[in-house]
């Protein structure tokens, strides 16, 4: 599923048009991206929570020339299913 199609299932779900659709999932992932990049932890009951992990700068290789090269440290959203969806998709 993607961008286009998940904004028409919410649409379609609460009977607003495709635009407003679109509007309520824009809203939904800039609330998730402004708290993630505040350092927030992000739950929704029921489906999973969405958290911000440091990664340590580290070394690593160039896998075409071989040579060593530095990784900077970063940050990354990670996203953590609920029981209830891990019991839905294996169940």
């Amino acid at each position: 599923m993607n961008h286009t199609e998940l904004s028409d299932s919410v649409a379609a779900a609460l009977g607003l048009s495709k635009a407003d659709g679109k509007k309520a999932v824009d809203a939904v992932f800039a609330a998730i991206a402004a708290a993630a990049a505040k350092g927030e932890e992000v739950s929704v009951n029921g489906f999973g929570k969405f958290k911000v992990k440091a990664s340590a700068a580290r070394e690593g290789r160039n896998p075409s020339t071989g040579a060593t090269i530095q990784i900077a440290a970063s940050k990354k959203l990670t996203f953590g299913a609920a029981k209830a969806i891990k019991d839905r998709l294996n169940g």
